[in-house]
């Protein structure tokens, strides 16, 4: 994989970790989730004008990617109510790789070189190490965050795939963000109620605005990255993101830190130099 591509898909995986940190630290997480994603779409709106739109081949990946988000983002926000940003994000982000490498050669008819392989399975072993702590968080916490590994590996292949089709990456990501907070607002506004929400959207809007950037950014970087490498090794590069996250656990949350969770954090960045050396 090319350095400049692993630079940025590395800088996009801070980015990741820095958006998921805001959404724990936050009041009304549901809220906040469908905030980061409305962030998202706005930080978009800019930019439409100046990009070609996606191929029609590609829209019906747009929408399927919606739905998948809308299930992502309120995954998201249960099981940050539900646990430690340090145990939920590495098993909701980790196994989401191990999936795609373990199905990529059936689905996209990518077939990983020995060293690609070794590195993806490394950082897996690096995210998967974190089970040996789940012991100390909550059951329900662990069930949530591996659901959404599931929702996780699912749009990365509806995306991979619809950013390859598209004929833009960028202008794919842009028009793909629109729709989930929609969704996401609409369920709210049903189960809370219109003046609670809209009262929320106005204390906390700057959340959404710096998260939403931070969020579309990140992803847009790394389909783009898919257009240049195979999906499920930019996949599991990209949750070197747990590193990130691991620090702003410790350093933000004064979160607990087992031995497990350091160990883990040294095999990931292990497997990403494995990535390099490809």
């Amino acid at each position: 994989m090319p350095l400049d591509v692993i630079l940025l898909v590395l800088f996009g995986a801070l980015l990741h970790a820095t958006w998921n940190a805001i959404v724990k630290a936050g009041s009304d997480k549901s809220l906040d989730a469908a905030l980061i994603s409305a962030g998202g779409a706005v930080s978009a709106l800019p930019f439409l004008a100046f990009l070609p739109l996606p191929h029609a081949s590609a829209w019906p990946f747009i929408g399927a990617s919606a739905i998948l988000q809308f299930a992502y983002f309120q995954l998201v926000a249960a099981a940050y109510r539900a646990g430690d940003i340090g145990l939920v994000y590495p098993l909701m982000r980790g196994c989401a790789p191990l999936l795609i490498a373990a199905t990529s050669s059936f689905i996209l008819k990518e077939n990983l070189s020995g060293g690609a392989l070794a590195g993806t399975m490394t950082i897996c072993a690096g995210v998967l190490t974190l089970a040996l702590e789940a012991r100390r968080g909550s059951s329900r916490a662990v069930m949530l965050s591996l659901a959404n590994a599931c929702v996780i590996a699912s749009y990365t292949y509806v995306d991979g795939i619809g950013a390859r089709i598209s004929g833009n990456a960028v202008s794919y990501t842009l028009w793909m963000s629109l729709l989930p907070p929609v969704l996401l607002f609409s369920w709210a506004a049903s189960q809370r109620g219109t003046v609670a929400v809209a009262r929320h959207v106005r204390r906390n809007w700057w959340r959404g605005l710096i998260g939403g950037a931070g969020s579309i950014a990140s992803y847009g970087l790394a389909l783009w990255a898919m257009t240049k490498a195979p999906v499920a090794t930019v996949a599991a590069l990209r949750e070197t993101a747990i590193l990130f996250a691991l620090v702003i656990s410790i350093t933000v949350f004064k979160e607990k830190a087992s031995i497990w969770r350091y160990v883990a954090g040294i095999v990931i960045a292990i497997g990403g130099l494995i990535l390099k050396l490809a």
